[in-house]
């Protein structure tokens, strides 16, 4: 199972935002340092709290010092761009990188961007589709490539500089549960990045039915939909017990839902359509979008819960926050990396057993008792 992260950022308003892009850097090497599989940036234009306008900036500074994890967008927002921009930058992200660049796409989720472009969501997901199909040819050819579309027309663009992964970079896409992004995930072959809540759900139907669009996207194109490729992706608070991992989280937590209600995300919150946001809680608010909050035992169930529910995913995505102070954060990923990724890699699996062993051979006697007559098989080698 794979342990990414993605960061939209979410950072307050009031802070300095150049020592928060040094601080968002920063977690990526922490991330890379504790065996975290990729780290994921978006591109925001307006709304004061998400301030990344360019995230593979931002990923190539970080790679200088991050040699291990992957490295991907969540998401360049594709309406905004000419493709062959898009193409050609990720392209050279990917040989910066000797090929840990993933190129991940969506038509643009922020209110405020939408607004500051006016583009509207019946405009915004058709040219979304119309570049993922252009990027995808431009990456896979090494000739000219001519396109007459809707939004976008040239004649004889190539790349010059092909992606350093071949026959191309990876692509991803994040979706709530659209039906035609589900399904051109799987004509594609792209990561989905696919967060969880309830209410999502109770739109846009339960994990099996989006991932069987996923396989029917993949089958009309000819493919196998594989679902290592499917990423859920979830805010979490861990402590060492679960009232201080409340205790800690609850203001930041209720702080950033004040944040997503005000730019339209709101209805995610909500326990019934309409509800004020004062009725909301810490707790009516992690229950709703299917936060953890806890122990990393917490932790360890949620993701096996998930894992029932999905029929099987591929890997988690740890939403970043800013719900109490970075340290407090940082032990957080510091608990995943310890006990949530070793439980579901099997890398202490093992050592488990040889534990087990040892107590049930301890028993009541208080010791590991040798028996003489039973040569050792180290002595049995030797012969």
């Amino acid at each position: 199972m794979k342990f990414s992260f993605f960061m939209m950022p979410v950072h307050h308003p009031r802070e300095n935002p150049t020592l928060a892009f040094e601080r968002d850097i920063g977690l990526i090497h922490l991330a890379d340092e504790l065996d975290y599989d990729e780290f994921f940036i978006g591109e925001h234009h307006s709304g004061g709290w998400e301030t990344m306008p360019a995230p593979e900036m931002a990923l190539a500074m970080a790679a200088a010092k991050a040699h291990r994890i992957r490295l991907g967008t969540s998401v360049i927002s594709l309406p905004f761009h000419h493709p062959f921009h898009v193409a050609e930058r990720m392209a050279f992200l990917d040989h910066l990188t000797r090929g840990r660049a993933i190129l991940g796409v969506g038509p643009c989720n922020l209110a405020t961007d939408k607004k500051l472009f006016a583009l509207t969501d019946d405009r915004l997901y058709p040219m979304m589709y119309e570049a993922i199909d252009v990027i995808v040819r431009l990456l896979e050819s090494s000739e000219p490539v001519s396109h007459r579309g809707e939004f976008w027309s040239f004649d004889d663009l190539r790349l010059q500089l092909l992606s350093y992964q071949q026959p191309r970079m990876p692509l991803a896409i994040a979706t709530s549960g659209t039906a035609a992004n589900l399904e051109l995930a799987g004509r594609h072959d792209m990561l989905l990045l696919q967060p969880v809540g309830k209410n999502l759900a109770a739109h846009y139907g339960d994990a099996k039915s989006q991932w069987a669009r996923v396989e029917a996207g993949a089958a009309a194109a000819g493919k196998t939909a594989d679902r290592g490729n499917w990423r859920l992706a979830t805010a979490i608070h861990l402590a060492e017990t679960s009232d201080r991992a409340w205790d800690e989280a609850a203001e930041g937590l209720m702080s950033e839902a004040e944040y997503f209600s005000a730019i339209g995300l709101k209805p995610a919150y909500e326990e019934y359509p309409g509800q004020p946001f004062e009725q909301f809680t810490p707790e009516s608010c992690v229950e709703r979008r299917d936060f953890v909050v806890g122990t990393p035992d917490d932790m360890i169930a949620w993701i096996e819960r998930k894992q029932e529910e999905t029929g099987g995913f591929g890997g988690v995505m740890l939403t970043t926050h800013e719900w109490t102070d970075h340290e407090k954060y940082r032990r957080t990923l510091d608990m995943v990396a310890r006990y949530v990724m070793p439980h579901f890699r099997g890398s202490n699996r093992i050592l488990h057993d040889e534990w087990d062993e040892i107590r049930k051979e301890v028993g009541e006697s208080g010791k590991i008792v040798l028996d003489p007559a039973k040569p050792s098989n180290l002595a049995t080698v030797a012969r």
